[in-house]
């Protein structure tokens, strides 16, 4: 069963149809037959308006464990390969799982290795709570222990990689992808670029091209526009290839 967004002002909370919410603004059924843009209220009489739950959204209400991908990066990740509706996508280093159910929301089917067990059951529940459960294949384990299976099976249409042992995976991209397919890999740290894009010559793949994420965002008050010198703009690297 989906879960919707519930909110009031700057407030939000994600619950099911059938669930309750309790806030000091009081307590509030969520009825079996509610729609995006209802609007219901607590036994106060304070107004919740319904949303669909979104990317953004996933990513401030999933259960974590650890740092998620950032949606900036995320975007480079769908824009750099063309993931989307009909693509098989085979994905490693699930985390809190928030690639997965972006990919999954724009229509791909994904399979995503977590090697942590309990990691991986987290996954699968905000996947569950996210609505995409039916396309996002969530298994526990290395996916370096599956490659050899994996390059007997059906080829996918994207890799997206976010391990330590990345380059593993890489060597292997050529049965793994299907002619044209594309490969995505984050790095947190530059020196795992070199081994990843090495990887990649080696596997015969082209376009090999890598980004720094950075992203300022913009104040704009009253005395003039500028950069905000609050956050951190660098997040990590994205290599992109692809298989020709």
């Amino acid at each position: 069963m989906r879960a919707f967004l519930l909110v009031h002002d700057d407030r939000e909370y994600v619950r099911r149809p059938g669930e309750e919410l309790q806030t000091d603004l009081g307590v509030l059924d969520v009825p079996e037959a509610v729609e995006p843009g209802d609007v219901l209220e607590t036994h106060l009489g304070e107004p919740f308006t319904v949303r669909e739950l979104r990317g953004p959204d996933l990513f401030e209400h999933f259960e974590r464990t650890g740092a998620p991908m950032m949606p900036r990066d995320i975007g480079l990740v769908m824009g750099h390969t063309g993931a989307g509706g009909g693509d098989r996508v085979l994905d490693a280093g699930t985390g809190t799982g928030v690639l997965s159910a972006y990919l999954a929301s724009a229509g791909a089917d994904v399979r995503t290795y977590e090697i942590d067990e309990e990691f991986a059951a987290v996954a699968r529940g905000n996947m569950r709570l996210a609505g995409v459960e039916d396309s996002v294949d969530v298994r526990a384990g290395d996916v370096t222990a599956e490659l050899d299976e994996l390059a007997d099976a059906e080829p996918f249409d994207v890799l997206t990689l976010d391990t330590a042992d990345a380059p593993t995976v890489v060597e292997r991209a050529g049965d793994l992808l299907i002619d044209g397919g594309f490969l995505s890999v984050y790095s947190p740290f530059v020196e795992a670029v070199r081994e990843t894009t090495e990887a990649a010559r080696e596997a015969g793949l082209a376009e090999i091209r890598t980004f720094e994420t950075i992203q300022r965002r913009m104040d704009v008050g009253e005395r003039g526009t500028r950069p905000s010198t609050a956050g951190v703009g660098h997040t990590g690297y994205l290599t992109f290839a692809r298989l020709e």
